[in-house]
């Protein structure tokens, strides 16, 4: 079983409809292929990552911003260590394939 040094995720803020997630990883880290069942928006704070998705990859650096739409395919590969604040729906959830 392969083991993954997957970036942090902490809830920092939950609404009525929306909440805000920190994502905290260090260089070399990821997050496997997955969806969110809601659009997300992600806010790059520092360093980067490259966002993988079907239809090509996203370098994010610090002040970037990107929408990921709902039910798409994506992974996060940390280049640097990252920091980045993503914003969904309340109710949205992370499902890993």
């Amino acid at each position: 079983m392969e083991v993954l040094d997957r970036p942090k995720l902490t809830h920092l803020n939950i609404g009525k409809r929306n909440k805000i997630l920190k994502v905290e990883g260090s260089a070399g880290s990821r997050m496997p292929i997955h969806t969110c069942s809601h659009e997300a928006i992600i806010l790059v704070q520092q360093r980067e990552a490259l966002l993988q998705m079907p239809d090509g990859d996203k370098i994010l650096k610090a002040e970037d911003s990107f929408i990921i739409p709902a039910q798409k395919e994506h992974a996060l590969k940390i280049k640097k260590n990252f920091r980045a604040l993503v914003f969904m729906a309340v109710n949205a959830e992370i499902n890993f394939i």
